[in-house]
């Protein structure tokens, strides 16, 4: 069991990636906390595998992300999963989508670690290591896209976070990395592809961007989520990882 004794908060575990994550993690031997904005989707992964405790947590809220840390025990692992996918340029973005953008996709990680990471020191003190893992994006600092304008923007940002993070705390045991996947057939994509003017063709464009010619599944990721939240990846920091199918070969 790769992650026996370990406990581990998972926001966004409603569904996709998040989802898979809580329940890999589980099935390697953790305590999984899995938190989302959505008690419908967190009472279906709780009654389908009840080793999973489920805790509704709005991300974008800092109190009850303060609150939640005091609540619980010193975490082992942390995983950022919640983020959201603006489509558009520079032009199609006025202030409004900026803020949201960078509210749930960065802000909310500097919430949930400054609020856990005094926790995890301690832990780290006694474990030997604790590990924080940061969803980032093949389109950030490593690839640009075409109307992921700000979505680019908030994930290059993410980048920086896990740098500044793992470079400030890897003498106190721990360790922080950002994951960077290709496009993933989630909940998410599939609402995406069916808004789009032509479905059919914009599933088609989602898929001709990996070399690998089709879409990442939920599976694809999540061992290495696992990995790096494991103690596997004891000498992995700082790093952007990529599970993207060759996009940014």
């Amino acid at each position: 069991m790769r992650l026996d004794g370990k406990t581990i908060l998972i926001t966004a575990a409603g569904q996709g990636i998040g989802r898979g994550s809580a329940i890999a993690c589980s099935r390697e031997g953790a305590t999984v906390i899995a938190t989302d904005i959505d008690a419908a989707l967190l009472a279906s992964l709780s009654d389908s595998f009840p080793g999973i405790a489920t805790r509704v947590l709005d991300v974008r809220d800092g109190a009850a992300v303060t609150a939640l840390a005091g609540e619980l025990p010193p975490l082992d692992g942390l995983f950022n999963c919640a983020g959201f996918v603006h489509h558009g340029t520079v032009l199609d973005c006025d202030e409004a989508d900026w803020d949201v953008g960078f509210d749930l996709n960065v802000k909310s990680m500097y919430r949930t670690i400054r609020a856990f990471l005094p926790g995890m020191l301690g832990r780290a003190k006694v474990a030997g290591a604790a590990s924080i893992l940061n969803m980032s994006s093949m389109a950030s600092s490593l690839k640009g896209f075409p109307n992921r304008f700000v979505y680019g923007a908030t994930k290059a940002a993410v980048i920086g976070l896990t740098k500044a993070i793992a470079a400030d705390f890897v003498k106190g045991g721990i360790r922080c990395n950002a994951l960077c996947p290709g496009t993933v057939d989630t909940p998410s994509l599939r609402q995406r592809i069916a808004a789009a003017d032509d479905p059919v063709q914009a599933e088609k464009d989602f898929i001709a961007r990996q070399p690998m010619g089709r879409l990442a599944r939920v599976d694809d990721i999540t061992p290495q989520v696992v990995f790096l939240l494991s103690d596997e990846s004891r000498f992995v920091t700082g790093q952007s990882v990529s599970v993207d199918g060759g996009v940014t070969i």
